[in-house]
């Protein structure tokens, strides 16, 4: 990864953070608590630069057609988030499948 690359990098993320930052109040906090979890979660795909980006995308499309952010997500946010990464690997289940493989080389 170059200084270009990271120039770049930094741009895209100060212009997520400007789309977020212009949302509505509860949709803002409710993304930030999303956000939080899929770091904590951990899912593999995240580091692609996708996820996040198609939340805002979600969150601006609800609020143009004026729908409360709970009405689009539904009252958990944890469960919410799990349905979008229901079938991606997360950085724990990678750990978790490097450690089984360590103990199948050591047991053979």
């Amino acid at each position: 990864m170059g200084i270009r690359d990271i120039i770049e990098g930094k741009k895209y993320w100060r212009a997520h953070v400007a789309r977020v930052k212009a949302l509505p109040p509860d949709y803002r906090i409710v993304y930030e608590e999303m956000q939080k979890y899929l770091f904590k979660v951990g899912p593999i795909e995240l580091s692609e630069g996708k996820l996040l980006p198609g939340i805002v995308d979600f969150f601006e499309e609800g609020v143009a057609s004026g729908k409360g952010v709970l009405e689009l997500i539904g009252p958990d946010v944890a469960a919410f988030c799990d349905g979008l990464i229901k079938d991606s690997p997360t950085y724990a289940d990678a750990y978790q499948e490097a450690i089984s493989a360590k103990r199948r080389a050591a047991g053979q």
